[in-house]
This record gives C-alpha cells, structure tokens and sequence, in this order.
C-alpha cells in the first residue's frame, strides 16, 4: 500500500490546475514526505465551488479492525468500495482528489530491508492527484491526543500496472491525470465515478527516485 507521498509543486499551481474556487487551507508549505495522519491539502466540491482544505490522512477503520482498540488505527488506502463501511462515503458529497508529485512504495532488497522506491508521472513531479474520499470524523487517533473532531481523508487503490508490479505486486493509486477525470470524479454519480478505479498506463509512470523517506527532485540511483 501507498503510505508516502509527497506534494512540493506551489499552493498557486494546486489552485490553477484544479480550478479552486475557494482556497481555506491557509499557508501550504512544499511537503516532501506526507505520511499516515498527517495533515495534507485535498480538493473537494463546496456550496461556491471546488475547496482547497487539508485533512488528515486516514479515514476511520472499519467496526471489526476497531474491536478492542482504543486507538483508531486509520485506514489510508481503500479498495474494496463494495464494503458498507466504505459506500456510505462513496457519493458526490463525499469524494475528494488528492493533489500529489510522487508517491512511495516499499521495495525488499536481497537481503530483507524495505527501501522506499518513488514513482511520479515524469522526472519533473508534474502535479495529479489520487482519487479520493473523505469525512469529518470523531475518533482517537492517538492517546496523547485523546479524541478529536476533524477532516480526514483516504484514497483509493487499484491493481498493480507493470511498473508499480515489480516493487509492489499488490495495488496501486488510482491516479487522475485529466480536468475531465478530475470532473467525473468530483461529481459524476457513483457508478460512473468508480469507472475510473483502474491502474495507469504502464507508460505514464516512472520510477524518479530510490533510498529516502521523502522525495525533493532527488535523481535516480
């Protein structure tokens, strides 16, 4: 699964290329390395337009997963959209895209270690953006912090193309490239939406990096 990823393309070039009308999401520094409950900018149809915000990354789990926990473990990627839990989050008002560069998957070497492997769209991290949902939610995510009220979100997976294959056999993001895609996915209804859960091309990814937690125009190795 995708637990790392990264988005260092201007607040400006998030609003332009997927035509926000509405920027709530304060002061967004470049962000390298976005992991699991961080907070990171997602794009969502408002009342006046499409809204820029930011969310934690991590949608509730699911009532099974939370049995005898007091913690909630978070669930930052979703493939199964049959489930109850998940289609109750699976209309209109509900979906969101998730602005990214690259994206990480873990690749075991020989000798047993996980070395993260980036992947993007071309060496120069075009902006795209993971197909996506989200809620406002109350939990606990972590002890210390005892229970909060906030955004979340998640996004989906797909199987593996042919370049994701090798390093990670088992799923993908379900990645949009077009204002088109952008637009079904935002408000199109659901059946039509989820036409899109499928992988890339294997001609429109690219491995653009090796060996590091974060991801800043590093060349590959």
């Amino acid at each position: 699964m995708c637990n790392l990823y990264s988005v260092t393309k201007g607040q400006a070039a998030i609003r332009e290329l997927f035509r926000v009308a509405q920027d709530r999401a304060g002061n967004l520094p470049p962000m390298p390395g976005v992991f699991p409950d961080y907070a990171a900018p997602i794009v969502r149809a408002g009342p006046d337009g499409r809204e820029l915000v930011t969310a934690r990354w991590g949608m509730p789990a699911p009532a099974f997963v939370m049995s005898g926990r007091t913690t909630d473990p978070l669930v930052t990627n979703v493939r199964n959209v049959k489930s109850p839990h998940w289609r109750r989050w699976l209309g209109e008002g509900s979906r969101c895209v998730v602005p990214f560069t690259s994206f990480s998957e873990y690749e075991t070497t020989p000798e047993g270690k996980k070395v993260p492997v980036w992947l993007a769209l071309g060496e120069d991290r075009p902006l795209a953006a993971f197909a996506g949902i989200w809620t406002t939610w109350t939990s606990t995510r972590k002890k210390a912090e005892g229970e909060v009220t906030c955004d979340v979100f998640a996004f989906l997976t797909t199987d593996a193309n042919g370049v994701v294959g090798p390093i990670h056999p088992k799923a993908m993001p379900v990645i949009l490239r077009s204002e088109d895609e952008v637009a079904t996915w935002l408000t199109a209804p659901a059946a039509e939406a989820l036409a899109l859960q499928r992988p890339l091309p294997d001609d429109a990814l690219r491995i653009v990096a090796r060996g590091e937690k974060k991801d800043e125009r590093m060349e590959v190795r």
